[in-house]
């Protein structure tokens, strides 16, 4: 797919049904507004929170391959507000959502089965005609991250889990990591340089990152209970994003990943799938847990070193899967435990890359940095 169906921020409000902001004040709304109390002219996607409408444009832009002004009027590259405008191809788009919701209503009993990406597969035009190419070329690694039940012959995922524990330092050792202060760089799918990045963090499942963009800071932040983004306008239409639902559980269990010495209660319900391939042919085992609110969480882990490679997580939609994953690298010894000292989350709408530099352990950090940024 082509560089700009993948914007780091604009594919992520590809086909809004848009928008004027009315937030004020320093803290987040609770509860928190609906996409139509937000943005303008929302017609379909009524009575979903901010963030998750937000990741579903990010969800419509992968499916078809197009970016925000393929699919809304060409002024609306310089205008959030021009978001709101219709224009045939976004009124088309209404009626796909709701031909697909009646699809699945009508067939499947309402279960979501078949999503814009059942026909696009990344292309605005489904193509009809099998490709011979794709049939006898050689198929590329699954993805892991589809829920599975315990495979038969694979090992308790509790095994997996303590090869892990003793990989990265023992459990003992790894309790003694409570908290930590980083310096580091940071770079967007589109940007042309590296940034600076700060990230704050302590257990259990508190992590702030704040991002020092051309345009202003960039403040992600998780106090362990409720998580929010905020965003200069330049980048993000929404200046303070409240997180909610399964994509709040998703990111606070990346939190919880930096403090792994209550990983076996991070989940609920582990089981052990069958050992897949990434990418780059690395072996890996596979477990996965569930959220609370039932969002799927798949580990991988090197089947040689037992660290972690790869984390994949969704939160459902209205439109289908909202995927995330988050691949680290470059461990190294923080007070006796092994850290990754990069990795790079992808979704639907973006890449961020995070390299850290400098790291102190177990530093005091007032709860203060883990409050809902301020405007």
């Amino acid at each position: 797919m082509k560089g700009s169906t993948r914007r780091f921020f604009v594919a992520s409000t590809a086909l809004a049904a848009c928008f004027t902001v009315v937030l004020s004040g320093r803290q987040a709304p609770a509860p928190p507004p609906m996409a139509e109390q937000v943005f303008k002219n929302v017609q379909v996607l009524k009575g979903i929170p901010v963030d998750e409408f937000m990741l579903t444009m990010g969800f419509y832009a992968t499916a078809t391959g197009l970016n925000c002004t393929d699919c809304h009027v060409e002024e609306s590259g310089g205008s959030w507000a021009r978001y709101a405008d219709d224009n045939p191809l976004k009124m088309q788009a209404r009626r796909m959502q709701v031909m697909m919701n009646t699809i699945n209503r009508t067939n499947f009993g309402g279960r979501q089965v078949v999503t814009c990406n059942t026909c696009h597969r990344g292309s605005s035009k489904p193509n009809v005609m099998p490709s011979l190419n794709a049939l006898y070329a050689e198929p590329p690694p699954d993805e892991p991250g589809d829920p599975f039940e315990q495979a038969p012959g694979q090992p308790p995922p509790e095994q997996v889990l303590d090869k892990y524990i003793a990989a990265i330092g023992g459990a003992p050792r790894i309790a003694t990591l409570t908290s930590f202060t980083a310096k580091g760089s940071y770079i967007g799918f589109d940007d042309a340089d590296k940034v600076p990045m700060e990230i704050f963090a302590r257990a259990p499942g508190q992590r702030t990152i704040i991002v020092h963009g051309l345009s202003g800071d960039t403040v992600t932040t998780t106090d362990g209970r409720n998580g929010w983004i905020a965003a200069p306008p330049a980048d993000k239409p929404v200046p303070l994003m409240t997180l909610t639902g399964q994509e709040l559980e998703g990111v606070k269990v990346e939190a919880e990943v930096f403090f792994p010495a209550r990983i076996k209660e991070m989940l609920t319900r582990w089981r052990t799938g069958v050992p897949a391939l990434l990418d780059d042919d690395r072996e890996v085992r596979v477990i996965q847990g569930n959220t609370a609110g039932g969002a799927v969480v798949t580990l991988c882990f090197d089947s040689e070193t037992g660290l972690l490679v790869r984390l994949v997580r969704y939160a459902n939609s209205p439109v289908g899967r909202l995927v995330t994953r988050v691949d680290y690298d470059d461990y190294r010894d923080v007070a006796g435990v092994k850290m990754p000292f990069a990795w790079t989350v992808r979704w639907l709408s973006g890449r961020s890359t995070y390299t850290l530099t400098d790291v102190q352990p177990n530093v005091p950090i007032p709860a203060t940095r883990f409050a809902s940024p301020r405007l």
